[in-house]
């Protein structure tokens, strides 16, 4: 069988498999060629895999769709995947991902708000002199 996995801006994996196991909101499952045409969606889980030399391949996947068609292909389409050889440290460098995107988006919602109180003590100082600030 032939393997996908996309995300928006890449092919993460593209290979030949003996077989593909991941997990949706009813379970885990395997498939195998000749499984029949299949369509899921997938949330946060692993999707894992024996390529055709029988080497393990694993890839962490946030959100996406997962196919087989005709038996013979397995596409997922996710929103963020990472790619990895072993799951300890698959789970260490998605962790790490993780941290470094929280702590990003909080440093976002930090400047936000300050934005917004500064707008805010603009506008009550052009209210208390009377408005000739802004026109009025």
């Amino acid at each position: 069988m032939k393997l996908r996995i996309t995300d928006p801006t890449a092919i993460l994996v593209d290979t030949d498999v003996r077989s593909v196991r991941a997990e949706d909101a009813s379970g885990s499952f395997g498939i195998l060629s000749g499984h029949a045409d299949f369509l899921t969606a997938l949330g946060v889980s692993i999707v894992s895999w024996r390529g055709a030399d029988g080497a393990p391949g694993y890839c962490a996947v946030r959100n996406g769709i997962l196919t087989v068609s005709h038996g013979t292909g397995v596409a997922v389409a996710t929103r963020e995947g990472h790619v990895g050889d072993d799951l300890g440290t698959l789970e260490h460098d998605v962790l790490a991902r993780y941290r470094e995107r929280d702590e990003g988006e909080r440093s976002e919602r930090t400047a936000s708000a300050k934005l917004r109180m500064q707008a805010i003590r603009h506008m009550v100082e052009a209210l208390q002199g009377g408005g000739r600030e802004l026109g009025l």
